[in-house]
């Protein structure tokens, strides 16, 4: 199981506009879209469990893609630690 970060998404985006787009590549295990407590809408970002092939062919096919207008970045979610750099 790989879990997926995808970045740059419109504010409209809804989870079910997501399942749609990565199940063209394979079955979407989980799904969470960051939601703006107040508005409810989209924050930009959304985490994706996906099998490992279909992961890897999704990340290769979608990253970089138009979706709402905006150019898609998608790869594996890293460990909190190593977004902020620190080694322990």
């Amino acid at each position: 199981m790989r879990k997926m970060y995808v970045g740059n998404l419109a504010p409209e985006t809804r989870e079910q506009d997501l399942v749609e787009l990565f199940s063209q590549h394979g079955r979407v295990r989980s799904i969470r879209v960051a939601s703006d407590v107040f508005t409810g809408r989209c924050r930009g970002f959304a985490f994706i469990e996906m099998e490992g092939h279909e992961a890897r062919a999704a990340m290769a096919a979608l990253n970089g893609s138009l979706f709402k207008g905006r150019p898609l970045k998608v790869n594996e979610e890293r460990p909190s630690r190593e977004r902020r750099g620190r080694s322990h």
